[in-house]
């Protein structure tokens, strides 16, 4: 059966499928949702977001026996989808989140306007934003935690839960130097740090078998969609070349966007890994006050991606560092796809994703 951008059946027409382009013009003349018009009204003119498709569905997940007529499913990834009406062609581009939070993260900024899912969605392409196995929609594996509570397995055996601080994410996530100081210049929106708070959730990693499902099911998606872009943040922002040495990972991997990634493993990778990252385009992308970074990790993790860019790029690779400083975007946080010019560094990365990976 012919497949939609979603991997399922093609679905029966509905409501946001464009069947002529009289239809899609008589749309052009409805009233923007409220929220739309609050962002026009504070940040300019968008026209109505006329889609094809849109909706939800799980990839992979594993049948667990707990006892007999016990059975879960476990280890699945939740994807929300969007794919635009626009007759361009463009990859399908997929945004996974970071450490403690959600696909939230790309949803809409802390301050309410455009998030990136939307703004990519608008330049043409498909957006694919899952949830972390073990995290938010996707769900967790309880059952370590209900044999515990059976008194089948000691408490030693329950694996760690992060939920980050507000004082650590604001050290993490470079807004200062400590809680409740700024960074001169900084770009996220200081009147909404509340809000981002509430974006964040326990993040049960810990529970996750070895290697992490996410990996292979960012291939498994990748390759559903028959060609795609994997984009990772921060704890997961090296995911998606994880993903492309995943075994039964395909070459519908088509380019790697790693944003402010922990590390790059630059010491850690085989020669053979590196081969074949090096076949993969691949963009790493850094914001401002890495230096006066506090926490310790941003320096040597920007260091590391530099090592390595420059060992895929002596393959034959395409690897391209981008520290905003130095392409005049200053005081970009952590949480560049939140911060108040987050649609220039969203511009950055579909200049790269059209000249690196779509022009090939």
């Amino acid at each position: 059966m012919p497949k939609s951008h979603a991997g399922r059946a093609t679905p029966r027409p509905r409501a946001t499928l464009f069947s002529s382009l009289a239809v899609a013009a008589a749309l052009c003349l409805l009233p923007l949702a409220a929220g739309a018009q609050a962002r026009d009204r504070e940040h300019g003119p968008w026209e109505p977001l006329l889609l094809r498709d849109q909706g939800s569905f799980f990839v992979g997940g594993e049948t667990v026996s707990r006892g007999p007529g016990d059975d879960v499913t476990v280890g699945q990834m939740y994807v929300q989808y969007q794919v635009p009406v626009s007759l361009r062609r463009r990859l399908p581009v997929v945004m996974l989140h970071g450490c403690c939070l959600t696909g939230k993260t790309y949803e809409d900024t802390p301050d309410g306007r455009m998030g990136w899912a939307e703004y990519f969605v608008r330049r043409g392409h498909p957006v694919y934003v899952p949830d972390q196995v073990g995290r938010g929609r996707s769900g967790f594996d309880a059952t370590v935690h209900e044999q515990v509570r059976a008194g089948q397995r000691p408490v030693s055996d329950l694996p760690r839960i992060n939920q980050a601080s507000h004082q650590r994410a604001w050290q993490i996530f470079r807004f200062g130097p400590e809680y409740g100081q700024q960074f001169p210049g900084q770009q996220f929106p200081e009147e909404a740090f509340d809000e981002l708070f509430q974006q964040m959730v326990p993040d049960l990693i810990a529970w996750l078998p070895a290697p992490n499902p996410t990996w292979a099911r960012l291939a498994s998606l990748a390759e559903r969609l028959e060609g795609a872009v994997l984009m990772g943040h921060s704890q997961s922002g090296f995911f998606p070349q994880r993903a492309a040495l995943s075994a039964g990972a395909t070459d519908d991997i088509r380019g790697l966007v790693s944003l402010e990634p922990g590390s790059c493993a630059a010491a850690a990778l085989t020669p053979e890994e590196y081969v074949k990252l090096a076949a993969i385009p691949t963009i790493i992308m850094f914001g401002d006050f890495v230096e006066e970074d506090t926490s310790g990790i941003w320096a040597n993790a920007l260091r590391d991606c530099r090592q390595y860019a420059d060992a895929i790029n002596a393959r034959g690779g395409d690897a391209t560092v981008v520290f905003l400083p130095d392409i005049g975007l200053r005081g970009n946080t952590h949480m560049f796809m939140q911060d108040r010019n987050s649609d220039e560094v969203a511009d950055v990365l579909l200049r790269w994703i059209r000249d690196h990976v779509e022009r090939r």
